[in-house]
């Protein structure tokens, strides 16, 4: 069926406009949608149930009341300034600003970061679907290359278009699956009462509602915080997020689509807190219906799926881990378009410029590009496992330690008057330094782990105050000599601070 919508959605795809922004005249319905289907893929799908399992809800509630803080950013302060402007990728923006380095830095961290979200992406499913059917680990290549397949076919054939019409698909399976999960428990238990748990369980790690205590994996303001800046960063600079609102009329449509997208996703996040809850008490009552060899307290990412493939009726568990595929492909090819978007402005248009490409052959080297990053994505997603925690903390530590920085970019460009290029530039360099110390501090210094709750907030403050304190330094009118010794004098001090940090190790 993605095969299919790819296929017909090819014949309309003529022009770059259409590829990449379908015209800009799609309904904010489904651009929200499509939004949701973007940025909240099987990682999270898989993940939120399993974190309500092993650790608790705090995660989900705190969440939750983040989301409306966050549209309120979004759409006040972010959305006026991306619809402005006729462009194709929201790091043209930049260069209107600070210039062309600038652009160029925000465009290299969004190609990496995506290139790490759609290899997640592939890892999740894949792992998804061994754990579903049974069959040897071994078969984890294979089935990764057959969903980079997938996506990649579909995308490249029917662009944007065809990514965002998948999307209302995806949404339906998913809230189907879990619709499907909590009614099934709730027949199977003889209630709602039976498993709704009335106390916590012996496994779940303390979450107390605030504390500074860095060790402490997960706090209630800590979640809160951390989820509504990961939101903001994510919807302020991250080239799949811009690319819907561009494909909306205008600011005012682009308002409503990122409100149909936060509408989804708290719907689709509240269930998924009720399928955990429901998965815990379920399994609680049913210790003898656990995958053999699993412990409850540490088989949260693995329970949903096993119990979607195992609790279901035949034919309908069929379908509910096709939605799994679907929302695995779904995660990996916006990420696809919006990466050859990004290459489109950075690379395609400047051969245009110079009377080499016509706009049919723009199209077509567009989806040679998507055959490339397919088979980078695919061969990537076979080195997440060696990233440890569960899902929610293996993306933080992989996908969101670039949208701090990348978003610092566009804060300093839109909202600090005296910003330069050089200081935007260092001040990502170090809160991207940061996020990889805080994610990685117990590897890097043997001591005990910091919770990734800390990545956002700290990456995010160093970068606006490291960008901010660059900017003031007078380099405008200095020769080329010592602008770059100061730079290299900057970089070589970061360097020093983190080989400081390292050798705290016992």
């Amino acid at each position: 069926l993605l095969l299919g919508t790819g296929l017909f959605f090819a014949r309309r795809q003529k022009t770059t406009e259409v590829y990449f922004v379908a015209g800009r005249n799609r309904s904010p319905l489904l651009a929200g949608v499509s939004l949701f289907a973007a940025l909240f893929t099987i990682i999270a799908y898989i993940g939120i149930p399993g974190e309500v399992v092993q650790n608790g809800p705090v995660l989900v509630l705190g969440s939750l009341c983040a989301l409306p803080f966050s549209y309120f950013v979004i759409s006040r302060y972010l959305i006026p300034s991306f619809m402005r402007l006729p462009i194709t990728s929201g790091y043209e923006l930049l260069e209107t600003r600070l210039g062309r380095p600038v652009r160029v830095t925000a465009s290299i961290t969004f190609i990496c970061v995506r290139l790490v979200w759609m290899a997640l992406v592939i890892y999740a499913a894949s792992g998804v679907l061994v754990n579903v059917t049974g069959c040897d680990r071994r078969w984890l290549p294979l089935i990764a290359a057959g969903i980079g397949s997938i996506a990649t076919l579909y995308t490249l054939a029917g662009g944007i278009e065809a990514v965002m019409t998948t999307a209302v698909l995806q949404f339906g399976l998913l809230l189907l699956g879990a619709a499907l999960t909590i009614g099934l428990i709730t027949l199977y238990a003889g209630g709602v009462r039976p498993w709704w748990p009335d106390q916590a369980p012996a496994h779940w790690m303390p979450q107390p509602f605030f504390s500074v205590d860095p060790t402490i994996r997960l706090t209630a303001v800590g979640t809160f915080i951390s989820y509504f800046i990961s939101t903001v960063c994510a919807g302020g600079s991250d080239q799949v997020a811009i690319q819907r609102y561009l494909t909306t009329r205008d600011a005012a449509a682009a308002r409503r689509a990122v409100m149909f997208g936060h509408i989804s996703v708290g719907t689709v996040m509240l269930s998924l807190g009720f399928v955990g809850a429901a998965l815990l008490g379920y399994f609680t009552l049913h210790p003898e219906q656990l995958p053999p060899g699993s412990v409850l307290g540490r088989a949260g990412d693995g329970l949903f799926p096993y119990f979607l493939s195992h609790g279901l009726p035949t034919g309908v568990s069929g379908l509910v881990v096709a939605g799994l595929l679907t929302s695995a492909v779904s995660g990996v090819a916006p990420g696809i378009n919006s990466i050859i978007a990004v290459l489109n402005q950075e690379v395609i248009e400047p051969l245009v410029r110079r009377g080499s490409t016509l706009e049919g052959s723009k199209v077509r080297i567009a989806r040679v590009l998507s055959l490339g990053i397919g088979a980078i994505i695919t061969l990537g997603s076979l080195a997440m496992s060696q990233v440890s925690g569960n899902l929610v903390e293996v993306s933080s530590k992989t996908i969101n330690v670039f949208f701090y920085p990348m978003f610092s970019l566009f804060f300093l460009a839109l909202f600090v008057r005296f910003a330069t290029a050089t200081g935007a530039i260092l001040g990502a360099i170090y809160g991207l330094t940061t996020a990889i110390v805080v994610g990685y501090w117990d590897a890097l210094t043997g001591m005990p782990r910091v919770s990734f709750q800390w990545i956002g907030p700290t990456s995010l403050l160093v970068s606006l105050a490291a960008g901010c304190l660059f900017s003031l330094v007078p380099l405008k009118g200095r020769s080329p000599v010592v602008s770059w010794t100061f730079r290299i004098a900057a970089l070589i001090a970061l360097a020093f601070v983190v080989a400081r940090v390292a050798a705290l190790h016992p």
